[in-house]
């Protein structure tokens, strides 16, 4: 994703309606990305977590939104700090921002800058929430949010993508978010998984997704915010590198999904809707980072390479004993660098810049600098939000206690449960007085018991 950049005053840039539209459109859809992520999340646990499961990426969209506009955008977006943080008095509470003030080199307001980056700041964290399923209190996970978006996405938002971060500096690619995003989150599921243990019954008890059709309700939406996620990164239409984005992205999506599911035909015997739901995400997060940095050809090699690789990383949770519940380590943060480091084999020099790639002439540079950033990333992300996850289970406590787990985490932290089965029903009816019962009706059918 460009940063802001300095233009000449005989090329300063004017407002154009139709990029301004379009990065208003993808905005849309990057904010689609939490509730689907939510649904895709939501079917992939049991039964008795599934609202959890929903308001932990629901929330998201609160608490960060509020951040985002009090200090986060110029944490991430300010003038540079000695290339590790931001800061800018007109960003605090978007308060001395022109209506029609452009983003510094591009014909977008900083309205619809601000407002683009806000969907991926609210994204990230609700990513990490999938490997906490079952086990965390609500109020622990609503300041954990808090304090992780303060201390480790808007600093590392501001390394990747802002003007003077020292990634963006060193001449890091990531498109639209593959360390920033992907590699961040999922090395902080780590991190917190790791500090709060594992679920009740891990490798024991079954813990079967409770609504396939959710969890291919959520990838699909996912599949189609996804596009505004990446093609809108260039922030503009206007020299086509958004247009190959959005191509490769689909291409990319579609060879991870076709490769998980040949690795599960062959490993396990069946080619699964769980499978092929993984197998698209793992392919966006891969094509993420790369996707304006290689061709359509190279676009299937980063999602079948990335289906593949994911698809073994998932299991890696059952050998060495930690407890990612929905498979954010082996999905995201495996994903996520896979695609970052194959920027450094396939990139083409011919459409967002002209770094090549090691299969393209351009040896092994640009492969180091992907390194150095994927790896900075994962470090800090996993010890600090190991750091974080420790001082909330201090305060708070981060976990409900056994009988709470046991018995569904629905019901214990938001007192409501997904599904009737009592057979009344829902609706407006439900919150009056029932009327009071009258004669029974003569039947001659047969009640079964």
């Amino acid at each position: 994703m460009p940063p802001g950049i300095t233009t000449l005053a005989a090329d300063t840039p004017t407002l154009s309606a139709a990029n301004t539209g379009f990065m208003l459109i993808c905005s849309a859809l990057v904010m689609l990305m939490t509730p689907a992520l939510a649904f895709f999340y939501g079917g992939m646990v049991r039964v008795k977590s599934t609202l959890n499961m929903l308001m932990m990426s629901f929330i998201s969209l609160g608490i960060v939104t509020v951040l985002w506009v009090l200090y986060g955008f110029s944490l991430a977006f300010g003038t540079d700090a000695g290339s590790v943080i931001g800061w800018s008095q007109d960003f605090v509470g978007l308060s001395g921002i022109g209506v029609t003030e452009l983003w510094d080199g591009y014909t977008i307001p900083v309205y619809v800058f601000a407002v683009f980056q806000l969907m991926f700041a609210v994204l990230t964290p609700a990513l990490i929430s999938g490997a906490l399923a079952d086990r965390v209190k609500f109020t622990s996970w609503a300041l954990f949010i808090v304090l992780w978006v303060t201390v480790v996405y808007f600093p590392v938002a501001h390394w990747v993508w802002g003007a003077g971060g020292w990634l963006f500096e060193l001449g890091v690619i990531d498109f639209a978010g593959g360390t920033a995003v992907h590699i961040n989150a999922g090395a902080a599921a780590l991190g917190v998984i790791l500090v709060i243990g594992k679920r009740i019954g891990f490798k024991k008890d079954p813990m079967r997704p409770h609504s396939l059709p959710l969890v291919m309700l959520g990838a699909g939406l996912l599949w189609f915010g996804w596009f505004g996620f990446n093609a809108g990164s260039w922030l503009g239409n206007d020299d086509g590198v958004g247009a190959v984005m959005f191509v490769n992205t689909q291409v990319a999506t579609g060879a991870a999904m076709l490769a998980w599911l040949a690795y599960e035909k062959i490993r396990h015997g069946a080619f699964t809707t769980l499978g092929a739901a993984s197998g698209a995400v793992a392919g966006l997060v891969a094509i993420t980072p790369a996707g304006g940095a290689v061709s359509p050809l190279g676009a299937i090699a980063v999602g079948a390479i990335a289906g593949v690789l994911c698809a073994m990383a998932v299991g890696l949770k059952y050998k060495f004993g930690y407890d990612d519940s929905l498979d954010v380590v082996g999905v995201h943060l495996v994903g996520g660098v896979i695609g970052s480091l194959l920027i450094g084999f396939f990139a083409t020099g011919g459409v967002q810049s002209d770094a090549k790639g090691l299969f393209y002439g351009g040896g092994l540079d640009q492969l180091g600098k992907q390194a150095v950033g994927v790896f900075a990333v994962l470090a800090y992300s996993l010890v600090v939000s190991a750091l974080l996850a420790f001082v909330v289970d201090k305060i708070l406590g981060m976990r409900v206690d056994e009988d709470a787990e046991i018995s569904g985490i629905d019901q214990v932290e938001h007192a409501e449960t997904a599904y009737d089965f009592s057979g009344v029903g829902g609706g407006a009816a439900s919150r009056t007085a029932a009327p009071a019962p009258g004669p029974a009706a003569p039947t001659n059918k047969k009640v079964d018991a």
